[in-house]
């Protein structure tokens, strides 16, 4: 319940929740089925980033202010508490699915979580909450950990070495399974990532927290390799969907701290994943159930100084990296381009130039592509800049067009068609002017926004008030009706744009 006295200048306009355009709702909804999307729930969003590629491109949502006048932000807090949320799904108009409890900071005790939740999509009313772990009695490393609705409309969920499948009505635990974990230590295993093969397989890679940490949340990862300990070897692991069947797995040559993405490449269900030192490519075989090395691609992209890649993005023939995942000192971050067919056709670009003394250079977010205008979108948080990036699909040659002054380390989601693009993107304001970015980030010591901007130029087209922080890790999320969602420690934040 909102008190009068807290309320932001976008809550008083508002007064209330949110429903978003009525009218829109089976346009969308329909729009949304008639994509190919194997594995997934036909919705806006099936999955935390639209599809197995993740491609964070939900060109079915609706804008609902002006392309180029002026607008007005509405927002409104969801009726019930979830605290941190991270990720927002959405199903049939009306049903938001949300994680919760996956972003504990500290050592234990901590509070219980993760859990998964069903609510109202206008209210934020609670429906069912399944709370699926207590760390302080399991002992577990719980960290950010993702959502996807299969095609029957159920939930896999994944996280530190469990695996369970949720009815999507009830919330009821249908089944549950724990994943191996190689030559790591089970205490230091997040199975974060979980994406759908187009056979429905479950396609599962953990992040690993630097050997010796104590540390709760996925922060544990860039605290221990900061304070100089060295990361396990991640696992690949294949999971049937409905039995929970382990079917194959294996070890990665080096930790993978970011998800990877899934594509059909010359008939084959191609697996991309990015890794401390630039790329790797596996393949699924859906007739023999292995998971298979393809030790024919792979890059290695990585200046001295510079950390690693972020989660793969597909753009047409090529697959698109951005370095400095964890942060570096020393060297700027950079986009890189690499052809799937030959991995020695790579073309990169530094979108912000070169890195500056005492600059901190923290790019954590996944590139964002959009093929249909053949750009790329690069956000680094250390610097405080975002990019727009034209690329030649040709020639993998890149140029940048654009750049803007935004404090921001989540994802660019992409929204509208392809002739009026629009970029959903966060902007932090520091509470302390001249504090460094590294050090507001690790308290949360800041306050963010949404922006929304036409993405072949970066320009604003409507902005909201600051409010709490977007919670680390997680996106802002297009929802049915024009509405987004905005997770944050306290709940979700759902906001609509109308022409003023």
């Amino acid at each position: 319940m909102n008190a009068n006295s807290d309320l932001t200048s976008n809550e008083i306009a508002a007064q209330g929740p949110l429903p978003g355009d009525l009218s829109l709702y089976e346009k969308e909804l329909r729009a949304c089925e008639a994509l190919s999307t194997p594995g997934y729930y036909p919705s806006i969003n099936g999955a935390e980033l639209a599809d197995a590629q993740r491609s964070g491109l939900f060109a079915q949502a609706t804008f609902t202010g002006s392309f180029d006048g002026s607008n007005q932000v509405y927002a409104w807090r969801s009726e019930d508490a979830f605290g941190g949320v991270s990720y927002i799904n959405n199903r049939k108009p009306g049903e938001l699915f949300l994680v919760g409890g996956d972003t504990p900071s500290g050592t234990l005790p901590i509070p219980a979580g993760p859990f998964v939740a069903k609510v109202d999509a206008t209210t934020g009313k609670q429906i069912w909450r399944t709370y699926l772990d207590n760390a302080n009695v399991s002992r577990r490393w719980i960290g950010n950990s993702n959502l996807n609705i299969l095609d029957n409309g159920n939930i896999a969920y994944a996280w530190a070495t469990q695996i369970v499948l949720i009815d999507g009505d009830s919330g009821r635990i249908l089944k549950h399974n724990t994943l191996p974990t190689g030559e790591t230590a089970p205490a230091d295993v997040n199975f974060k990532h979980l994406t759908i093969a187009p056979d429905r397989t479950l396609i599962l890679k953990n992040q690993t927290r630097p050997t010796g940490s104590e540390e709760q949340g996925t922060m544990a990862i860039l605290k221990g390799l900061g304070a100089g300990l060295k990361q396990g070897n991640s696992e690949l692991v294949a999971v049937h969907p409905d039995t929970l069947e382990i079917l194959d797995h294996l070890s990665l040559p080096e930790p993978a701290t970011v998800p990877h993405i899934i594509t059909m490449f010359e008939g084959k269900t191609a697996i991309y994943i990015g890794v401390n030192t630039g790329a790797l490519r596996y393949f699924w075989d859906p007739a023999t159930k292995k998971l298979t090395q393809d030790k024919s691609w792979i890059v290695s992209p990585m200046q001295k100084g510079q950390t690693t890649s972020d989660a793969p993005s597909l753009l047409g023939d090529w697959i698109v990296l951005q370095t400095n995942g964890v942060g570096s000192d020393t060297v700027a971050s950079s986009i890189v381009a690499v052809h799937q067919k030959d991995p020695t056709k790579l073309t990169t670009i530094f979108p912000f130039g070169e890195l500056k003394p005492g600059q901190w250079s923290f790019a954590p977010p996944k590139p964002q592509t959009d093929p249909e205008n053949s750009m790329i979108y690069s956000a680094d948080m250390g610097i405080g800049k975002v990019a727009g990036i034209k690329i030649d699909q040709a020639t993998g040659e890149m140029k940048t067009v654009w750049v803007v002054d935004d404090i921001t380390n989540a994802f660019q989601p992409l929204i509208g068609p392809k002739d009026k693009r629009v970029m959903l993107l966060s902007n932090a304001k520091l509470n302390v002017e001249n504090q460094p970015i590294r050090a507001a980030l690790f308290t949360g010591n800041y306050k963010e926004q949404v922006t929304w901007r036409q993405a072949a130029t970066g320009q604003i087209i409507a902005a909201s008030d600051f409010f709490e922080p977007l919670t680390a890790g997680s996106l802002i999320t297009p929802g049915f009706g024009g509405r987004i969602y905005f997770p944050t420690g306290k709940g979700f934040i759902t906001m609509q744009v109308t022409k003023k």
